[in-house]
């Protein structure tokens, strides 16, 4: 069965513009044109992956963001009319996965679609007991587990793949924009602040974690094993 992706916008011309790029690439599509038929549509069809817009009727991005977190992981890319950090920034501590500024070019919103969901159907068909262990942490890349202490941590799409980039390469600095283009997959415009984002939410979610992730000023982030 195709990937759903569901639309979230109040602008008819969006909906139908990546509507046709998406199907185009073989996604089945659904939409919603305010924020309360969004939140219904997400939490009862379950799609694949939600383009969700900020600005919305009734109940606006960032709020259908924080409910939808509160019982779902399922990755969600933003839609933002403003180039303004701010926007950007809340949308990713509300738990989005990606954004995208308006007017867009839908051949990048389906690059992104596609990088966002090669990650989260990154599954076995039968689950090894493959482990990667430092210290008290316990990454099982197959299974998209993490352990601290032996405690599971829930993590989402890019906050694994950030936390697993790491561990896989202890000690070794990596700068933002090497970290954009591994984790991400493609040139995210220079936006380093969304990796600083996602760097924050790992240490939050990984409190007493060894080893920690460790800021290089003026570089960028390793996971320091000393």
């Amino acid at each position: 069965m195709p990937d759903t992706i569901l639309i979230v916008d109040d602008e008819q011309h969006i909906i139908d513009l990546a509507k046709m790029y998406l199907e185009v690439e073989g996604f089945k599509t659904a939409s919603a044109t305010d924020g309360r038929q969004a939140l219904r549509q997400i939490l009862s069809d379950k799609p694949q992956l939600v383009v969700l817009d900020l600005m919305l009727p009734g109940l606006d991005g960032w709020e259908v963001c924080r409910r939808v977190r509160a019982e779902s992981d399922v990755p969600i890319i933003m839609l933002t009319a403003r180039s303004d950090d701010i926007d950007r920034i809340v949308g990713l501590e509300l738990g989005a996965d990606d954004y995208l500024t308006k007017p867009f070019n839908p051949r990048e919103l389906v690059a992104r679609v596609k990088a966002i969901l090669r990650r989260t159907d990154r599954k076995p068909a039968a689950p090894s007991d493959l482990v990667l262990t430092l210290d008290n942490l316990s990454i099982y890349p197959e299974r998209r587990i993490v352990t601290v202490g032996g405690k599971p941590v829930s993590l989402r799409v890019k906050e694994f793949d950030l936390l697993l980039t790491l561990a896989e390469n202890k000690g070794v600095v990596f700068t933002r924009e090497k970290l954009l283009d591994v984790v991400w997959g493609y040139d995210f415009a220079g936006e380093t602040r969304t990796v600083d984002v996602h760097i924050a939410h790992l240490r939050h979610k990984l409190s007493g974690m060894r080893p920690t992730i460790e800021t290089v000023w003026g570089v960028g982030y390793r996971l320091d094993v000393e």
